[in-house]
């Protein structure tokens, strides 16, 4: 019999994935570790690879549905088996098909339909819906993401109606009516805004991965007391430097110097030096991360991406900036992997990349900060003995988590790294 590929866990939360694109259809030879089908999660994009050599002989899951970790998604026919195994497993997967609607029909199929995963509860809870009046379109009639997410496009369900369902109904456990214990407090979300849509309005549906984004901006803002603050940098020496190596680095390297990992690289060395800042908030304590991970923020035309430099402390300038273009090229190219995503400590923002001069950044949790490097602008600044002279400035702005950091170590904090960004040289070594 053909072999089962089954949905795979892409990350540690990550309980469903949607097929967003067969690469084999039904008969195509495969080699153990060849990519057979995209898939898209709340975190990432990722390929699924072949777990053996052989043929495709059934497609169970049609592109574009959402189903859970584990559920059977193909068969492959190992080498060997020949041709008949193709209208072997078509006969087989009939069956199971069968065997799955009549699961649903009987007393324990309703049953499983009572067991929901977690991304499920989570948003059925943020947007108040019944899940015992949602048709499960998954595997065994199971509810999925999907599911949710077309009745809340769709305008909702009205609270009256979950407030009025009978109290004796086993459904109704896992609804806003009585939450589940497990499920992370969020700020209810109303199931839908009203607004006035005119002749000529574009309305535009909402992916998940800009539900995605929202859901974490909300719940960093509901959960950590964000506190701002920010100096302004002298980068003139800097500018001067950057001037200096571009050409020549560019026609070496293939790529452009960017400001951003002389940034980065003055972070990571004040981040040795305050540690505390390289934290996170774990309830009852607070965890004091060893590894200086530097997530950096990655804008597309539709979506925000946070991959993350590992070790960035023990890279020099060049090996920063060559982590910098990678991340950014697989993002652009939708190839990043959940190991590009993971990890991260402390996060880099680059807002002045498009002319942003000041910002407020949310932070990217667990972590207890994030910092922006704005606009580096010429401004007249007043020098020693009151001489006036046009200097390339540049400010840093820095989210803090008020649980974790207070201000006396942020703003020694952020004197380090103006020290640091000011101190570059002529006789700076990027390699």
């Amino acid at each position: 019999m053909p072999d089962q590929v089954l949905m795979p866990q892409l990350g540690e939360s990550v309980t469903e994935g949607t097929i967003s694109k067969w690469l084999v259809k039904i008969g195509d030879k495969v080699k153990k570790y060849d990519p057979i089908c995209e898939v898209n999660t709340d975190k990432v994009n990722a390929e699924v690879p072949s777990t053996l050599s052989g043929t495709i002989t059934d497609i169970v899951i049609p592109e574009g549905e959402t189903v859970a970790v584990g559920t059977l998604i193909c068969y492959i026919a190992g080498e060997g088996e020949g041709a008949a195994s193709v209208a072997t497993a078509e006969a087989a997967s009939k069956v199971d098909a069968v065997e799955a609607r009549a699961a649903v029909d009987s007393p324990e199929g309703a049953a499983m339909n009572q067991r929901y995963s977690p991304a499920v509860l989570k948003l059925a809870q943020e947007h108040q819906i019944d899940l015992s009046r949602v048709k499960g379109t998954g595997a065994g009639g199971r509810i999925t993401r999907k599911d949710v997410l077309a009745v809340v496009e769709s305008g909702g369900q009205q609270a009256e109606a979950v407030l009025a369902a009978p109290a004796t109904e086993p459904q109704v456990a896992p609804t806003v009516a009585a939450p589940v214990a497990a499920a992370p407090v969020t700020t209810p979300a109303p199931a839908r805004v009203d607004v006035p849509v005119s002749d000529g309005d574009q309305m535009i549906p909402v992916t998940s991965v800009r539900r995605t984004i929202a859901n974490r901006m909300v719940q960093s803002k509901h959960d950590a007391p964000h506190a701002w603050t920010m100096v302004e940098c002298d980068v003139t020496n800097l500018v001067k430097l950057r001037n200096q190596l571009k050409d020549e680095f560019k026609q070496k390297e293939g790529f452009s110097l960017t400001f951003l990992p002389f940034f980065i690289k003055a972070v990571v060395e004040s981040l040795k030096e305050f540690p505390i800042i390289n934290s996170q908030w774990a309830g009852d304590k607070i965890i004091v991360k060893k590894a200086i991970n530097i997530s950096i923020a990655v804008a597309t035309d539709d979506a925000l991406y946070v991959p993350v430099i590992k070790d960035a402390d023990q890279k020099s300038i060049y090996g920063i900036a060559k982590s910098v273009d990678d991340l950014a090229r697989k993002s652009r190219q939708g190839k990043l992997t959940i190991d590009d995503m993971s990890g991260g400590t402390f996060t880099c923002n680059n807002t002045g990349s498009f002319g942003s001069v000041l910002s407020a950044p949310i932070i990217n949790q667990p972590q207890a900060a994030i910092l922006s490097m704005e606009s580096i602008v010429k401004r007249p600044v007043v020098l020693e003995e009151n001489m006036i002279a046009i200097r390339d400035m540049v400010n840093l702005c820095l989210s803090l988590d008020h649980r974790i950091l207070d201000g006396l170590v942020c703003g020694k904090f952020l004197q380090s790294v103006k020290s640091k960004l000011e101190s570059y040289g002529p006789e700076t070594k990027i390699y």
